[in-house]
């Protein structure tokens, strides 16, 4: 199983934060956001690499960082090759750039470099197990009809079978989000290439798996504990003051 962090974006609602740093090497409560995802793939016996992808502006920074830290399972930075808001890629064009240059024939979890869950990922990858390697998501109930519109929403059915996705919609369906976080098999990865062929939407991941869910069973496991996403410089000093709080 390989792991791939995505990192490429340039998270213009943080300026000027992120002007010259990337959004997942911003510290929360003394260390960098992505050393906490890179820590939880680190407790997964079946990852054997490490993917994190960025971009031209900020693959300096990650190396840097990789050098000052001491993983114990192999981290490679990737570079997409863009420089601006204005060329990314998109989430799913960064997915399918790694699988492509790094020739992967895996599983493949993917997370959201701006997200920092308190869950095992094991009992994530135990889930994804149950169901036969079907597709799997994270959800996670924020509880908020009008901050579902930022999300891609869920409804589940019968043993957390995904019975209808919706990516950001202005009249979603209920509170249930798809979280950063997917598990798919190499026979799933494999299916990008087609979802690119079609020209479909290549920005959130939400909208690669909402066509997966047309095409077949989709999973959602659901999330306890606490879920950051740091999106704003709301959301990103909220999670600092928490986390500093825990480390006092």
């Amino acid at each position: 199983m390989k792991a791939l962090i995505l990192a490429a974006g340039y998270a213009t609602r943080l300026y000027p934060l992120t002007k010259d740093k990337a959004k997942p090497l911003l510290p929360v409560g003394g260390k960098p956001i992505i050393n906490y995802i890179v820590e939880d793939l680190e407790k997964v016996p079946e990852i054997d690499q490490i993917y994190v992808v960025t971009n031209s502006k900020f693959v300096p920074s990650f190396e840097a960082w990789k050098r000052e830290e001491n993983f114990s399972k192999d981290v490679k930075i990737i570079d997409d090759g863009t420089s601006s808001d204005q060329d990314k890629l998109g989430a799913i064009g960064d997915i399918h750039f790694v699988i492509e240059n790094e020739q992967i024939d895996d599983e493949l979890m993917i997370i959201a470099g701006d997200n920092i869950f308190e869950v095992e990922l094991n009992q994530f990858v135990a889930f994804y197990r149950e169901k036969g390697g079907a597709p799997c998501i994270a959800s996670y109930d924020i509880g908020d009809p009008e901050l579902a519109k930022q999300y891609g929403i869920v409804q589940v059915g019968d043993k957390g079978l995904v019975t209808r996705f919706e990516e950001k919609s202005q009249n979603p369906p209920g509170t249930l989000a798809a979280v950063g976080l997917y598990l798919l098999s190499k026979e799933k990865i494999s299916l990008i290439h087609d979802y690119k062929a079609e020209n479909q939407n290549q920005d959130a991941p939400g909208f690669y798996i909402s066509w997966l869910v047309k095409k077949g069973e989709v999973y959602a496991f659901p999330l306890e504990g606490k879920w950051y996403d740091i999106g704003d410089l709301g959301s990103y000093k909220k999670a600092d003051e928490q986390f500093s709080a825990k480390n006092i």
